[in-house]
């Protein structure tokens, strides 16, 4: 099943960051080999797509994340606009 939410943060040296759900919850953690497309770096706010692995059998990690093209053009337009 795939998710929808937005990044929350994203450390390019770590390669490592967290997505907030659209659904609420906590925030999950994902790493940048999780990307579709790993050459682009995720950006704070913008919307992805992405599905759920348990680690461990508790902790839940996203992975196979994809951006959203439209959503996300219109969050950056909007954030232009706001700054």
């Amino acid at each position: 099943m795939t998710y929808f939410g937005n990044i929350k943060s994203y450390d390019s040296a770590a390669g490592a960051g967290t997505i907030s759900p659209e659904n609420g919850g906590d925030a999950l953690p994902f790493k940048r080999a999780d990307l579709q497309q790993e050459a682009q770096e995720p950006k704070v706010d913008e919307r992805y797509g992405y599905d759920t692995v348990e680690i461990n059998g508790a902790d839940k990690r996203a992975v196979n994340l994809q951006q959203q093209g439209e959503a996300s053009a219109v969050q950056a337009q909007a954030r232009a606009q706001q700054g």
